[in-house]
């Protein structure tokens, strides 16, 4: 069994996009399947709408030396470990196809171009940040700007109130693997998205289009303590709770 699948908790605010396929998925690697399996027979499902543009295989499958991003653009196959990082992972891949297929498409194509070195390059490194650990943000614009501006107090005490107009939503894996075990600290990098869209389908296929190089390369995201953010922990409905400049810290 993978190990963390059963201290998931179904029921959190953050993991809602994703819970009617990826809960009786953990259940099924919790009583024995392995994570690909599990995956793979959810992908295969005729009635499923859940439906990748790649397989997921044992990790095994990897050749040793083969760069990770080059293969699964090469064979359209995921290489899966048993753990609560690749089940992640193999959920996104599910419920933003387009977006993790055109990362991997400008991964493996910097690849091709510049090789594998000690460091990444600009846009590899901005595109594995938000693979891991991004989000995005559907939130009116004053909320925005006290976001940019890191005015904590301003973004979530004074303007909370705006917040019903708000909605976050998790794209990295390795952040919600984060939050299996939630703990204030924990940062997502958020990107704005168009407020007007309410599903992730629409969410999809807005940002496969709004991946361009030259803006992803800049890092164009915004640092947000996401158990901030009001209705996700009980704790923050305290004003007190964002008075940690540890996690909440000033501009630089």
């Amino acid at each position: 069994m993978a190990s963390g699948l059963s201290d998931i908790d179904w029921s959190a605010p953050w993991l809602q996009p994703l819970r009617a396929v990826g809960e009786p998925l953990a259940a099924q690697v919790v009583q024995g399947a392995t994570v690909h399996g599990a995956l793979s027979r959810a992908r295969l499902a005729e009635s499923a709408a859940w439906n990748p543009p790649v397989r997921f295989v044992p990790q095994g499958d990897l050749p040793g030396g083969r760069a990770y991003e080059s293969f699964i653009f090469d064979t359209r196959c995921v290489p899966t470990r048993d753990n609560l990082h690749d089940f992640f992972n193999g959920l996104v891949w599910g419920h933003f196809p387009e977006t993790k297929r055109r990362m991997n498409a400008l991964q493996a194509q910097a690849i091709a171009a510049d090789g594998i070195g000690a460091v990444r390059g600009p846009l590899r490194d901005a595109l594995t940040v938000f693979d891991e650990n991004g989000a995005l943000l559907l939130a009116p614009e004053p909320l925005w700007n006290a976001l940019r501006a890191r005015q904590w107090q301003r973004l979530f005490v004074e303007l909370r109130p705006l917040w019903k107009e708000a909605r976050l939503v998790l794209f990295g894996h390795a952040l919600m693997e984060k939050l299996v075990s939630p703990r204030k600290p924990i940062v997502a990098h958020v990107y704005p998205a168009q407020a007007a869209m309410k599903d992730i389908a629409s969410l999809d296929a807005w940002l496969a289009q709004a991946l361009q190089p030259e803006t992803w390369a800049a890092k164009p995201f915004s640092p947000l303590p996401v158990l901030g953010v009001p209705g996700w922990w009980a704790a923050n409905e305290e004003a007190a709770f964002y008075d940690d400049p540890q996690v909440f810290r000033p501009p630089r």
